[in-house]
């Protein structure tokens, strides 16, 4: 667990401090420790993917199972440890793990893996949250910092977190990440001097949320990776509908030795919610510098976004252009959700322009209280203009327990 740096760290002094201390503090973390409650996560899954090229079909299932504890309270303060395990259930693996084995097969991101998945000490009080440790770390709608928690081996960050709502209007939040454990097993981990911020007022329509993500890998070569937004989000009351919107802007600089770029990011979104039927059309733009650079999002949920066949995990360099389009209703016990894309380059030329269509379907249901389950299907279809792109199907078929 080399870089389990600010986690480790920060219980070993917490641990000294408290028990340099009298009887009556050590009592009290006995009673804390006594009066903790414990959790788990367990999800079975059966993934298959079949891609229209030399590599053959995969398909794997796996077991992710996550055991956690959190101590009770001493003047605020409290601390969460949870390990995180995946495992190939049955000798279903026959699958490219991103992690050395498989190379022959599609991949599918699930290598085996047992590491501690959070683990910090945090302090909850007068409006402020803080946290220092392993930890997961969100903002807004995961789309530039999100913990990818449909992969089995979620990503988490080694960081200081501090969240402040002065009101219940008013959210600030700044966190400092030297480490992020991505979803690839620790080899792949990156360290990192990441600083994110992020500011939302609440409005009776809506939520206005400002961010700066300033991104850069701690290696030899001078880097950076800086966006700057702004979000609006909300709904309003229309008779018996809901009506649904969504804008968003940002601007974004990459910088690395002697290579310096630009681009935007823009999303527009609407929708209506009526008698349980959601409908919405958004519009997104991950631009181009020139054809030679696409926006980057490296911290984001990138499944839940573009299509979940996982066709645009990294934004060409043409950039990308997403029309899409969804339909969620309740049907029986669960959600159904439809989902169509249509995808094309941002930055357009006589060979590259249409990158693809892509049709996805979930149905997911929760019943007894702790158990889920749910199918899920993404079918990409390859455009006239899309390097390196392939047809691709995608299956998932799982079952989850929470305690």
């Amino acid at each position: 667990m080399t870089n389990f740096r600010l986690s480790l760290s920060s219980v070993a002094v917490a641990g000294a401090l408290l028990s340099a201390q009298n009887y009556a503090v050590a009592d009290s973390v006995a009673e804390a420790i006594e009066n903790g409650t414990a959790s788990g996560n367990f999800r079975l899954r059966y993934e298959s993917v079949d891609q229209d090229n030399a590599l053959d079909d995969a398909s794997a299932l796996t077991l992710r199972s996550r055991l956690g504890y959190k101590t009770g309270e001493i003047s605020g303060f409290s601390a969460y440890l949870e390990f995180e395990d995946s495992r190939v259930v049955g000798g279903q693996d026959d699958y490219n793990n991103t992690a050395g084995k498989g190379s022959e097969y599609s991949v599918i991101a699930d290598p085996e893996v047992t590491e501690v998945d959070q683990g910090f000490l945090q302090y909850k009080g007068n409006g402020l949250t803080a946290k220092i440790g392993r930890q997961v770390i969100t903002t807004d709608n995961h789309r530039f910092v999100g913990h990818v928690g449909w992969r089995q081996d979620r990503q988490t960050f080694d960081a200081a977190t501090f969240n402040y709502a002065p009101t219940d209007n008013v959210s600030l939040m700044y966190g400092y990440i030297n480490n992020r454990n991505r979803i690839f097993a620790e080899n792949k981990d990156v360290q990192s001097k990441d600083h994110i911020l992020n500011a939302s007022y609440k409005t009776p329509v809506g939520k206005l949320v400002g961010y700066a993500y300033l991104l850069e890998e701690d290696t030899s070569t001078d880097n950076a990776l800086d966006t700057v937004g702004i979000r609006f989000s909300g709904s309003s009351a229309a008779g018996t509908a809901k009506i649904l919107y969504t804008a968003e802007y940002a601007t974004q600089s990459f910088e690395a030795g002697s290579t310096d770029y630009d681009a935007t990011y823009f999303l527009l979104e609407g929708g209506a919610s009526v008698s349980g039927i959601t409908a919405k059309i958004g519009y997104e733009v991950l631009g181009s510098d020139s054809g030679s650079y696409g926006f980057s999002t490296p911290l984001a949920t990138l499944h839940k976004f573009n299509g979940w066949s996982d066709q645009f995990l990294g934004t060409p360099t043409e950039g990308l252009v997403d029309l899409y389009a969804m339909v969620g209703s309740k049907i029986g016990p669960g959600k159904l959700t439809l989902m169509y894309h249509d995808f094309s380059a941002e930055e357009d030329t006589d060979t590259i322009d249409d990158y693809g269509r892509e049709i996805d379907l979930s149905y997911a249901i929760k019943f007894s209280k702790h158990y889920n389950a749910g199918i899920k299907y993404a079918s990409y279809e390859q455009g006239d203009d899309a390097t390196g792109k392939v047809d691709t199907d995608k299956l998932w078929v799982w079952l989850g327990a929470a305690f």
